[in-house]
């Protein structure tokens, strides 16, 4: 597999990657194996407003490996339970309003560029409607926060079982055009190839029709969501479509490795092509 053809950065997302070690040692992990730049989902699922300790710890462990924290995901509940995204729960939308501040804090501290925002399970007693208008002044309200640090906000589809209503490109991207058209220019879309790919989605047809709108990219090959190589899809000709059509972002290793280690995983990535450039 050629990795060089489309040029854009690769960075290591320390949420799925290099589990292997404790999360604090993780971005020194990335840095051994030659990323300059890294990604993690929220790093504390059970707490919004971490205390100033467990952020510091974080902030410190971020500078202290050399790397560029370069996506950071707002609180969005137990990914590996049932919650997906609260910012358009009725219930809990203050835990996603209360985490804004700390996640944009981190993100001052660190020079973070986007902030994920998951948007959030349907559930029982809030309507559609109801959810999808809730969800979209979150994200304004995110938008304003990351403004002021010169940050964007990021929209995805995900795949999975759990009643998550965002699932094609068009769907995210909808809510992107919505918010935008508050004033929110900041919002952006969040492309990940594997989840696109998993619900079916056509990949090539949301490159083509939203890489203007593409503030970053995600990949795992499908299916499977292992290491680029271990699937179906054909990820280097898909970032090469996204390099030809404009996009000069990162693209974050946002996979599940099939091997003992991670470092073993990334057999298919030159170290030279790790390093930011």
């Amino acid at each position: 597999m050629t990795t060089s053809d489309h040029g854009l950065r690769y960075e290591a997302n320390c949420s799925l990657l290099f589990t292997e070690v404790p999360l604090l040692e993780r971005p020194a992990a990335a840095k051994a194996e030659g990323f300059d730049a890294i990604e993690f989902w929220w790093p504390w699922p059970d707490q919004p407003v971490p205390s100033d300790a467990e952020v510091d710890a974080f902030v410190a462990a971020v500078r202290d490996a050399g790397v560029q924290l370069v996506g950071l995901n707002f609180f969005a509940g137990d990914l590996a339970g049932p919650d997906c995204g609260v910012l358009s729960v009725p219930d809990r939308v203050q835990q996603f309003r209360d985490n804004v501040d700390v996640t944009v804090g981190i993100g001052e501290q660190l020079g973070v560029q986007a902030f994920n925002a998951l948007f959030g399970n349907r559930v029982d007693g809030a309507s559609p409607e109801q959810q999808d208008e809730l969800g979209r002044e979150s994200i304004a309200f995110a938008a304003k926060a990351a403004d002021r640090v010169g940050a964007s906000v990021l929209v995805e589809a995900v795949s999975g079982p759990k009643p998550y209503p965002l699932r094609t490109a068009a769907d995210a991207v909808a809510v992107v055009d919505d918010v935008r058209a508050t004033g929110a220019a900041n919002v952006g879309f969040l492309l990940d190839l594997f989840h696109l790919a998993a619900n079916g989605d056509d990949v090539d047809a949301a490159i083509a029709t939203y890489a203007d709108r593409t503030l970053h990219v995600q990949v795992a090959d499908f299916p499977g969501r292992g290491e680029p190589g271990t699937g179906e899809l054909d990820l280097q000709r898909h970032l090469g479509d996204l390099a030809q059509r404009g996009y000069a972002g990162w693209v974050g290793l946002e996979y599940k490795p099939t091997t003992a280690t991670t470092p073993e995983s990334l057999a298919w990535l030159p170290r030279e092509r790790r390093a930011a450039r």
